[in-house]
């Protein structure tokens, strides 16, 4: 049955471009949009094709601090220069004409998102230009200037929301919007990620369960490098679902970066886009069990730009407006020719990688001599009586 979408789509977010050579190549936001057309998913009952505002400095700062903000202004108008204490102009966060006004933009979505879902306006919001989850108060940080999420996070605490859960199945730990609500009791922040031993940001230890004023606020699940799409999908059912069931959020906000992906050239898991339509379809049911159908997605990280991307977030959108992308359905040609005009390479055949992922109930039974196991014990053993649950 079609869901309510409000599907946030502005051309002016490409603009959030580092230059030539950088791994965040806004191409990606492109061809995801250009899919999700060509698919006719935006004329689809239900779905409403929305753009909203950038964020202004008051909305920026419930979660940057005003002098960074005014760096970020500073590094739009001075490119050249190196700002390291604000992490602009580094290696990873280059400075650029765009860089407050593209990344404003993007926040700006997010929060638009945020307050058509608590509204009521619509059960379900998307932004895959947003998920910039690693920017910090008061610098950028792995890409990410402003910290998109969060602020969206923080808007709907403004709004009157009183527990928001956060899940982040990025290949990279959810750093900034952990440190944003460390010691919040109102917001549940979940991550699964690569290992920090071997991943930006060295992060998301299982041990890292929260402030002292919100013990249990935040859960980590860090998987060994390697892991494929049944382990990913055993971890997160593992963790995921008593969690958001325990904490009875109002409103559930997703980060659904595609770095998991097996050709992604900045991490080390093996997860394929089919694993990837299956986590969407879990939160989404997760949403509607626990959080009355309310549910904001975000994009996230994702490097393979041509290949995976635009399939996973386009599944997305799909999941989103209840209106599943079948993983056998050819990608239509249009989109295959955009692909080419724009990249001069070949675009995938079909919305699948050909996987079709099993995995393994957790409670069934562990083997304590295998390392996700190991991962997926502790991070329960370190979480869960905070919550009242049994690890």
């Amino acid at each position: 049955m079609p869901c309510g979408l409000h599907l946030f789509w502005d051309e002016a977010v490409t603009a959030y471009d580092f230059g030539p050579g950088h791994p965040m190549d806004p191409t990606r936001l492109a061809l995801t949009m250009r899919l999700v057309e060509a698919l006719g998913l935006t004329a689809g009952p239900g779905v409403t094709l929305r753009s909203a505002p950038a964020a202004g400095d008051s909305t920026l700062r419930l979660v940057h601090t005003r002098a960074y903000v005014e760096a970020v202004r500073h590094a739009a108008a001075h490119p050249e220069e190196s700002d390291p204490a604000h992490g602009l102009g580094t290696d990873d966060n280059w400075s650029f004409p765009a860089v407050h006004s593209s990344a404003a933009l993007i926040a700006g979505q997010s929060v638009a998102a945020a307050e058509a879902v608590w509204r009521g306006e619509t059960q379900h919001a998307v932004n895959f230009a947003g998920g910039l989850h690693h920017a910090m108060p008061g610098k950028a940080s792995g890409f990410c200037v402003y910290n998109d999420p969060a602020i969206a996070i923080a808007r709907l605490l403004e709004l009157g929301a009183e527990r928001v859960a956060y899940v982040d199945v990025d290949v990279h730990h959810g750093d900034g919007v952990q440190e944003a609500f460390w010691n919040d009791p109102r917001v549940l922040t979940v991550s699964l990620h690569e290992h920090p031993a071997t991943l930006f940001p060295q992060t998301g230890w299982p041990t890292e369960t929260g402030g002292p004023d919100a013990p249990g606020s935040a859960a980590n699940l860090p998987l060994p490098a390697g892991t494929g799409d049944a382990g990913w999908l055993r971890a997160f059912h593992a963790l995921v679902p008593e969690l958001i069931g325990a904490f009875r959020p109002q409103v559930l906000v997703t980060q659904h970066g595609a770095d998991t992906h097996l050709e992604d050239p900045l991490a080390h898991l093996a997860v394929t886009v089919d694993a990837q339509r299956l986590i969407a379809e879990e939160l989404h049911g997760l949403a509607h069990e626990h959080a009355g159908g309310r549910w904001v997605a975000t994009g996230g990280g994702g490097y393979a730009v041509v290949d995976v991307v635009p399939r996973t977030w386009t599944h997305l959108v799909a999941t989103a407006a209840g209106r599943p992308v079948d993983p056998a359905t050819e990608t239509p040609e249009a989109w295959r020719a955009e692909v080419h005009r724009r990249t001069r390479r070949p675009a995938p055949l079909r919305m699948t990688d050909g996987a079709r992922p099993v995995w393994h109930d957790f409670e069934a039974g562990y083997d304590p001599a295998d390392r996700l196991d190991q991962a997926i014990l502790a991070a329960r053993r370190a979480v869960f009586p905070h919550h009242g649950l049994l690890a």
